[in-house]
């Protein structure tokens, strides 16, 4: 798969993700202030965003070819442009 085509396929999940559960930046809100009630101090929606690429960073560093994990990272840069503006 080119990257145009992963960039494409990145961008078809997120609007999926938006039909199925909504506007990004509300999700990432609504998981923003539970993190922050967990972990006991205010957590950002940009913050939750750059956790999950994290996670899906460290899923790379273990095989970096995996296409799912990649396809995500693409994904959540998305969202985190969503959260940013």
């Amino acid at each position: 798969m080119s990257g145009e085509a992963m960039l494409q396929r990145a961008a078809s999940i997120v609007a999926e993700r938006r039909r199925t559960y909504g506007d990004p930046a509300a999700s990432m809100e609504a998981v923003a202030k539970r993190w922050s009630l967990t972990l006991g101090h205010d957590v950002t929606p940009a913050q939750v965003v750059l956790c999950l690429i994290d996670l899906k960073l460290v899923r790379l560093a273990h095989d970096p070819s995996h296409h799912d994990s990649l396809v995500d990272v693409a994904g959540y840069a998305a969202v985190l442009r969503e959260v940013t503006r």
